[in-house]
This record gives structure tokens, C-alpha cells and sequence, in this order.
């Protein structure tokens, strides 16, 4: 069964939005074969944007000692890839005459591009688990970190009942609480939900250790009581995770666990 199967949450469609252009009028892009150097810079922008934000051009320049040309170049690509925008809010410091200097502030897609060094740290982290505990570490790594979800999670599914239905909703709508941008989507035919999930926090560190999509299925099959079926991940180039929840009845046991 492939990711395409009916009931997939199609890839949405970008908003149109103003190109930012550097002085000449034209786009501001990153160069083809821009140097590392002025990545480097640029990532240095939008680090101490970051942390001091909102701040301006000129405070750029003095903390980077750069020239404001040279800030304003890396503005405006850092516009056009949506990762900083101009705050809004009230000025900053004493009031000038003229025209007040913009004041940047990083987006949510600035915020995506910083974590990524983070997502780094963490497979460096996880190839050492595997160095010294080998592969049977990393799968305990996997199913502590969904542990921790399950414990989250286990009120609201308890309060959802038997329904499956219901349940599978209540777990796509704590899932998007939780920033995994999840849904529940019923398969024409009635037989099965898929619980498609549009933002992954892991899905760089997943490329490479697969185990953490494993125990994230295997949760949710503990979670819904039911076997789901995993039918594609962003970490593997889709464009949603995709997991197939049947609709069965959820019994319970003797002792009160969830059961198929």
C-alpha cells in the first residue's frame, strides 16, 4: 500500500507572498556558489536575531562589525526565505526624528532553520548510544521517548472510550497540540482512519534511525489498542507521516488494558 492511498492529506499549496529584493530591485537569493563564509555570516544574523530581536540594522552591524550594506544584503535574503520578518510592535529606545529603522524579528520558519543544528547534535548523540550499546540501545532510546507520549496522552484517550473512531481523533488532536500538525482522516469505504501528521520535530535524526518512527508506530497500536500500519514518513520523503488505523472495536482485559 502506498502513501497515496485514498485518504492521504494532500500537500498543501503555497501562499503567495511578496519577494523580498536587494537594493537594485531584484530578488534577494543566496547565491549559487555563495562562498561558506557568507553563509556563515548570514547564519550569524539570524542567530543574533534571534536572541536579541526586535533589533535593527544598524545594531546588527555594530554587534557583527559589519558594514550596513553588508547587513541589509543578508536582510533581505533572510526576507525572502520568509525566516525573519519586520516586528510591528512599538519602537525601541530613545525616539528619533524621520523615519523609524525597521526591527527584524525571526519567523516560525527562522526558528525551523535554527533547530536544525539541534537536529545534528542529536544524531550525534544517538551514533554514540549505538557506538557503545549497539542497536538494541538506540530501540530502548525510541520506545523511552514514546513512553513519555503515551504517559501524556493517557487521560484524553481513557475519557474517549471504546470507539475507535473517537479515539483515533482525541490522539490526532493531542498529537497537534504537541506541534506534529495531525489529523484524523476517515478511508472511503469506512474500514480504517489515517492519522496523517504534517511536522515532524525528529524526521532529520529519523532518516538516519528509523527505530524512532518504529516505537512511534508501536505506540500509537498501544495507544488506539489496535495494529496500525505505518504507509509513509517525512523521514522518508513523504510529504506527511502517514499511519492506517482499522476501525475495530477496542476490548478491554481483565486487568483493564486496552486491547484489539
Amino acid at each position: 500500500m502506498s502513501a497515496t492511498t485514498p485518504g492521504t492529506a494532500a500537500a498543501p499549496e503555497a501562499d503567495c507572498v511578496t519577494e523580498a529584493t536587494d537594493p537594485a530591485g531584484r530578488p534577494a537569493r543566496p547565491a549559487e556558489h555563495e562562498s561558506e563564509a557568507e553563509a556563515g555570516t548570514r547564519r550569524r544574523v539570524l542567530d543574533l536575531i534571534a536572541a536579541d530581536g526586535p533589533v535593527s540594522a544598524a545594531e546588527l552591524a555594530a554587534e557583527l562589525d559589519l558594514t550596513a550594506a553588508a547587513v541589509r544584503r543578508h536582510l533581505a535574503v533572510l526576507e525572502g526565505e520568509q525566516q525573519i520578518g519586520v516586528h510591528d510592535g512599538g519602537a525601541v529606545g530613545p525616539a528619533r526624528r524621520g523615519r523609524p529603522a525597521k526591527r527584524y524579528v525571526v519567523t516560525a520558519a527562522g526558528q525551523a532553520a535554527l533547530s536544525q543544528q539541534y537536529s545534528e547534535l542529536a544524531s550525534q548523540a544517538l551514533r554514540f548510544v549505538a557506538e557503545i550499546g549497539g542497536a538494541d540501545a538506540v530501540r530502548s532510546f525510541a520506545e523511552k521517548r514514546v513512553r513519555d507520549l503515551e504517559v501524556r496522552h493517557a487521560d484524553a484517550l481513557a475519557e474517549a472510550g471504546d470507539d475507535p473512531v473517537r479515539r483515533a481523533q482525541v490522539l490526532a488532536d493531542g498529537l497537534a497540540v504537541d506541534g506534529f500538525a495531525a489529523t484524523a482522516r476517515p478511508v472511503p469505504g469506512g474500514h480504517a482512519i489515517q492519522l496523517c501528521q504534517g511536522h515532524c520535530p525528529v524526521q532529520d535524526v529519523a532518516r538516519e534511525f528509523p527505530e524512532l518512527c518504529e516505537a512511534e508506530a508501536h505506540a500509537f497500536s498501544r495507544m488506539l489498542g489496535v495494529h496500525v500500519q505505518r504507509l509513509a514518513t517525512l523521514a522518508r520523503g513523504g510529504h506527511v507521516c502517514t499511519t492506517n488505523i482499522p476501525i475495530v472495536p477496542v476490548r478491554r482485559s481483565a486487568t483493564g488494558t486496552d486491547r484489539p
